[in-house]
């Protein structure tokens, strides 16, 4: 009963802002504008497969790109001295403490094609290049804002890792190379799931990137919700369909991701 009291306060909480809102997406997508059900707008859904697939691909890109920047970088603060740790750390959540609008707002002017980046190109003699409102701003923009959630969860993991397992290992004949393959990569795992999750979630379904760095040219699942709710076309019910099935494909991701994590590993990330 105790224990009861204590949870009560979330319990009502997720009641409010995560159960209540859910069963009305579902309600909407599943009934039409006078309330009567229909299969409709699930059905018109895959008239958006192309937006679908566009934003599954670039989301996936950035989180790769993500991986493959923050492991190093996390790898290389955990190995720091522990005085250095927290100054590193630091400096990965400066950039969190301003506005998420003021960061891609700056990205907007750095890309511009009078921007900082092409008047230096142009300064030393190089050509412009056109870089806003392309597929390739959309994931730079995705990379910069989302990176310090790959970064933060696989650095968790690896301050956890003990160096007696390292010397083990290395006491065995162990190079570094198989060290860091055989050993400490492995146990990262829980890690480096939890940072992809925690990346491509919000990466799939953003929608201010790509409309401020984008353009038109790169509409992804977030830009067309978005559209439905608060746009010229506006269709909550459809909207609403679009949002469950993306639910429903970030959760089979998510599901996917979490079969490579063996539950072995007690120092591991966040599991969403």
């Amino acid at each position: 009963m105790r224990t009861k009291l204590i949870s009560a306060p979330y319990t009502i909480w997720m009641t409010l802002f995560i159960i209540v809102p859910m069963g009305l997406v579902a309600f909407f997508a599943f009934t039409d504008k006078s309330g009567a059900f229909t299969l409709d707008n699930i059905a018109r859904v895959g008239q958006y497969s192309n937006v679908f697939l566009r934003s599954i691909w670039l989301g996936a890109l950035a989180t790769f790109i993500s991986l493959l920047l923050g492991y190093p970088l996390a790898y290389t603060i955990a190995k720091a001295a522990p005085n250095r740790q927290s100054f590193l750390i630091l400096l990965i959540m400066l950039p969190m403490w301003m506005n998420f609008l003021l960061r891609t707002y700056a990205w907007m002017s750095l890309l511009e094609d009078n921007g900082l980046i092409n008047n230096m190109l142009a300064a030393v003699g190089l050509p412009r290049i056109h870089m806003i409102n392309t597929a390739g701003a959309v994931v730079l923009g995705m990379v910069y804002n989302y990176i310090p959630y790959m970064i933060l969860p696989i650095y968790s993991v690896l301050t956890k890792i003990d160096n007696s397992v390292i010397e083990a290992a290395q006491d065995l004949g162990a190079n570094n190379r198989n060290v860091f393959l055989k050993v400490v990569l492995p146990m990262s795992m829980p890690g480096v799931i939890s940072g992809v999750t925690m990346v491509f979630v919000p990466a799939v379904s953003t929608f201010i990137i790509s409309k401020m760095l984008g353009g038109g040219g790169n509409l992804l699942i977030g830009d067309l919700i978005d559209m439905q709710f608060l746009g010229s076309a506006y269709n909550p019910n459809l909207g609403s369909a679009i949002s469950l099935v993306l639910m429903v494909i970030i959760l089979i991701c998510m599901g996917i991701m979490n079969q490579f994590d063996d539950g072995e590993n007690a120092g591991g990330g966040m599991i969403l």
